[in-house]
């Protein structure tokens, strides 16, 4: 039986090119901030979006919030905190405090508020 008999399998997707950016510097664009999360001051959020996987699940980033209080529900997340200083209540657990350097997961679900004392830049990675 020759190989034309058979239907081709579908190829592999290509593997994401290798890069490297300065996150302190990258642009960032505006994002949406739903006003029902603020609970005080005027916090800004802007981010970008490095790399996503082709089916949506994973996504890797650089996000900004510049400082005021606002509610969030998490997604599975690995973040490093490039600059800025800020406090993550987890509604029913830690209260993290976290600065440059700091390294912090958050679970699915987590309900959390944050409390931005600095503008906050952290490079991110989440797995939905």
């Amino acid at each position: 039986m020759s190989t034309s008999d058979h239907s081709a399998a579908p190829a592999p997707a290509p593997a994401p090119a290798a890069f490297a950016v300065d996150v302190a510097d990258v642009e960032l664009e505006p994002d949406d901030l739903d006003p029902a999360q603020i609970v005080s001051g005027e916090p800004v959020v802007t981010g970008k979006v490095l790399w996503e996987s082709a089916d949506g699940k994973q996504v890797r980033g650089i996000w900004q919030i510049t400082p005021g209080v606002v509610t969030d529900v998490e997604a599975d997340e690995l973040f490093v905190v490039v600059s800025g200083r800020a406090t993550v209540e987890v509604e029913g657990g830690a209260t993290l405090e976290v600065g440059p350097g700091s390294a912090c997961v958050l679970r699915e679900g987590d309900k959390t508020v944050w409390t931005v004392h600095e503008t906050l830049r952290k490079a991110y990675h989440i797995s939905y």
